[in-house]
């Protein structure tokens, strides 16, 4: 509810401001850059020519951003360095109300233009629309991004029976296996049979075995 509030008084803030300084600005533009320029002259302001050009623009274009909420920060910024020039070089020798020439109307103004410099000029505006669109944009795209790194297949994770990043292929689990040392064929029995006597007796014998045909197994 304090938002609220606060979005409602900062609108009709803007509005106000923003009209007072489009008044201000499209006066300087309806007597023309010289005839301003001539009038900061007489004022003893520095620069006139810069300082006429700078304040027309300003405080007609940023009137308008004021009004449409957009850009708000970087404008009252502006507007705030016209009114500080405003008071410091025109009307703080003059007292404070404005009847005599006095502060009171650039200080008004500086001083919104500080508070919307300071918290922005609320959500109903075309500043508020854009950081909406681009916040729920960010916010889609990092649920997106939530969502992908649980999907099967994106796992960081190790499995129990695999290593990070999926389960463990059959090549992998072969060459993951330990190598055992084989162990040697155990003989089938004790004793010789009557083919390896023969075997033997040939050997002695210097004569060669005789060919026999594999046994049937």
């Amino acid at each position: 509810m304090k938002r609220v509030l606060f979005d409602v008084a900062a609108l009709i803030a803007r509005i106000a401001t923003g009209v007072i300084f489009v008044a201000h600005g499209w006066q300087k533009w309806a007597s023309g850059h010289g005839a301003t320029t001539q009038g900061f002259r007489d004022m003893q302001i520095p620069m006139p020519e810069l300082a006429a050009g700078y304040a027309m623009f300003v405080e007609t274009v940023g009137g308008i951003l004021l009004i449409l909420g957009l850009l708000v920060r970087p404008v009252a910024l502006l507007l705030l360095l016209n009114m500080l020039g405003a008071i410091a070089f025109v009307h703080g020798g003059k007292g404070i109300l404005t009847e005599g020439g006095g502060w009171e109307l650039p200080g008004a103004l500086g001083a919104l233009c500080l508070l919307f410099l300071a918290l922005g000029g609320g959500r109903i505006g075309l500043d508020g629309i854009f950081n909406a669109m681009f916040r729920r944009r960010s916010e889609r795209r990092a649920a997106e991004d939530d969502l992908a790194a649980y999907t099967p297949g994106r796992t960081t994770g190790t499995t129990p029976t695999g290593h990070a990043g999926g389960p463990t292929t059959p090549a992998e689990t072969t060459r993951e296996q330990p190598d055992v040392p084989r162990q040697p064929a155990a003989p089938t029995s004790g004793r010789l049979n009557d083919e390896d006597m023969r075997d033997i007796d040939a050997l002695v014998s210097d004569e060669p075995p005789q060919h026999r045909k594999p046994p049937n197994r």
